[in-house]
């Protein structure tokens, strides 16, 4: 079987000039422990395979993907920044558009990828929300970075929808995360961090419920997905933390 047939398409009330698709780890050519739709350059696995398993996508998407080099932060890549480098690497954990055509994509195993749009389909985004970036304000970053592009846009108008990661069953984290979150968020759900009995200092995160709180800070409400886990999903995804050495799958957005 092919990539596009286990292709995912989320489930949102997006425009239908708005494209989103989901890869999963079934399909490709990459050998163990990639195996085997491995789309990330930089994990270890044979840039041979990678780039097969790239160009096996080229059916299915309108142009060459907005591939960016993601590094845990909160900078945002935009037309205009694009414009200016000139092609060359695009180091960035975020990326809008106004623009036909022009795929934008999210590398993950585990991080959250979060796909933006506007109501009528004309300003996309997406979003690569580990923790570390979400913590430091990547989503508050690329909802602005949308508002930039057209002034009449506001957070009420953008839909959201929350990609496969890890769930709040399975993502570990000591208490230097909540410390971190404690200090950066206005206000913490109590359920988005659940003490772990007879583990000392350990906590079980919820990445869906941070994101969720921090859009609807913003003033954006409308919020799907969150409901897949990396983790326990060896099947159809890649889990850094389950695996430690292993691949990266991609989320895919474009307008017409």
């Amino acid at each position: 079987m092919t990539i596009a047939e286990y292709l995912i398409s989320p489930d949102w009330p997006a425009s239908d000039s708005v494209h989103a698709l989901v890869t999963t780890r079934q399909g490709g050519v990459s050998a163990a422990p990639f195996f085997s739709c491995n789309l990330g350059d930089h994990v270890g696995d044979r840039f041979e395979d990678v780039m097969a398993n790239r160009a096996a996508l080229k059916g299915v998407l309108p142009s060459q993907p907005l591939w960016l080099n993601q590094v845990h932060g909160t900078k945002v890549s935009t037309p205009q920044d694009r414009l200016l480098t000139g092609g060359s690497a695009i180091e960035a954990d975020a990326a809008v558009t106004n623009l036909p055509n022009e795929v934008l994509v999210i590398l993950s195993a585990d991080c959250l990828p979060v796909l933006l749009t506007s109501a009528g389909g004309q300003v996309i985004g997406v979003a690569h929300a580990g923790w570390r970036g979400l913590c430091k304000g990547v989503l508050e970053n690329t909802v602005q970075s949308m508002l930039s592009l057209d002034v009449s846009l506001s957070p009420a108008d953008i839909s959201v929808w929350l990609g496969p990661a890890i769930g709040p069953n399975a993502f570990e984290v000591g208490e230097d995360v909540v410390e971190a979150f404690q200090k950066q968020s206005k206000s913490l759900p109590e359920e988005a961090f659940r003490l772990i009995p007879n583990a000392s200092g350990k906590y079980l995160a919820n990445l869906y419920l941070l994101a969720r709180e921090r859009l609807k800070q913003m003033g954006v409400n409308r919020i799907e997905g969150g409901t897949f886990c990396t983790y326990s999903d060896p099947k159809h995804f890649f889990s850094y933390r389950r695996d430690g050495q292993t691949g990266r799958f991609a989320s895919f957005l474009w307008r017409d």
